[in-house]
């Protein structure tokens, strides 16, 4: 009975989260309400604060949620190769996350535009219940690689910012090149961003 009531609580949340991604990516999170959120939904406008604060919780969550699916994906297309190196298992998720957004632009246009290092560190890097632990995937790469990372929180920083924004214009807007031809320059940037935290600070 618990876990029937639990499934159905989970199926509320889902249905509330594709109704507000459905608003967000047509209408704009501004100009969407909850009661819209709610109606799209088929749930009471009651029902929503059961689950979500308010509007920003509920655009907080969706982010993450979505983020997490599309590294899903990614992660586990990466457990069927036998790929080794550090550098290019992040270089492989990398590039199947921006094939993703490729495809998807209206998620692309979600996520670039509301997703804070906060958010992302908050939510995949300490995980949720329905979302991939992405803080316990990254740490076992390190791990299963050998390699000693300085600042590995601050290398993944890095790696987030760098592809986000660049992938953003070159996917939508095509500059300063398309995505294929920016992808080597991208990669080779990670590789960079990776090589400089496997070395010791400079000695001042």
């Amino acid at each position: 009975m618990g876990n029937k009531l639990e499934q159905n609580k989970q199926q509320k949340k889902e249905t509330l989260l594709n109704a507000a991604f459905r608003l967000f990516t047509t209408k704009g999170i501004n100009k969407t309400s909850i009661s819209e959120i709610a109606e799209a939904s088929g749930i009471a406008k009651g029902t929503f604060y059961l689950y979500f604060t308010d509007k920003y919780d509920i655009r907080n969550k969706l982010i993450a949620h979505k983020s997490s699916q599309v590294f899903r994906k990614a992660a586990a297309a990466l457990e069927g190769t036998d790929i080794c190196l550090l550098e290019d298992k992040i270089i492989f998720i990398a590039d199947h996350i921006l094939d993703q957004l490729s495809e998807n632009q209206a998620l692309l246009n979600l996520i670039n535009k509301n997703l804070s290092w906060g958010i992302f560190k908050n939510a995949l890097i300490k995980g949720s219940d329905e979302d991939i632990d992405f803080r316990n995937v990254y740490q076992q790469m390190i791990a299963e690689s050998g390699n000693t990372i300085r600042d590995p929180e601050v290398m993944l920083f890095l790696i987030v910012e760098l592809v986000s924004s660049t992938c953003y214009s070159a996917i939508l807007y095509q500059e300063p090149v398309g995505l294929n031809e920016l992808k080597p320059h991208l990669f080779e940037a990670i590789r960079g961003i990776i090589a400089a935290h496997g070395r010791p600070l400079p000695a001042r």
